[in-house]
């Protein structure tokens, strides 16, 4: 009778497990590009980022504070070097977030930590910590090179 019970015990968890693990809940790369999930939809507006010589179109997801970024364009930055993957700047006035565990970050990523901090990284890695999508670098290639090692000036402009 204990088998039994076991039995039934361990098909009820596989059931319930097997129900919560539709196909339709799984991302492809066609939907999100393997980078962002809190919303992976760019809204078509493409941005320029100039750092010295080096030109970068990036692309700006449709969110409020996507948005709201945009409004500000065009910026010029001094963007200051923080952790050796990442370049930041304080905005003078905060933006709408919809912060979402950061996860793996991607080379190119734009992002928005807090309400007010402009973030640009310029490598891989995984964190913790919760950031608003704000866009992503369409090519990252010679991102890492063009910011250098310390703080950097960056001109944020509509193509």
């Amino acid at each position: 009778m204990k088998s039994i019970a076991v039995l039934f015990a361990v098909m009820l968890t596989f059931s319930c497990c097997a129900a919560s693990c539709s196909k339709e809940d799984e991302a492809t790369p066609a939907q999100n590009n393997g980078n962002h999930n809190n919303n992976p939809n760019p809204i078509g507006t493409k941005m320029k980022i100039t750092i010295g010589t080096a030109v970068f179109t990036a692309t700006l997801y449709d969110n409020a504070s996507g948005n709201a970024f945009k409004a500000l364009l065009p910026l010029n930055l001094n963007m200051t070097e923080l952790n050796s993957n990442e370049k930041y700047y304080d905005l003078p006035n905060s933006l709408p977030t919809n912060p979402a565990v950061g996860g793996a970050i991607k080379a190119g990523d734009l992002m928005l930590y807090g309400s007010n901090t402009l973030v640009l990284f310029y490598k891989n890695f995984n964190t913790s910590y919760s950031y608003s999508r704000l866009g992503l670098i369409d090519n990252p290639a010679g991102l890492e090179a063009a910011l250098g090692n310390g703080n950097v000036l960056v001109k944020f402009e509509i193509n």
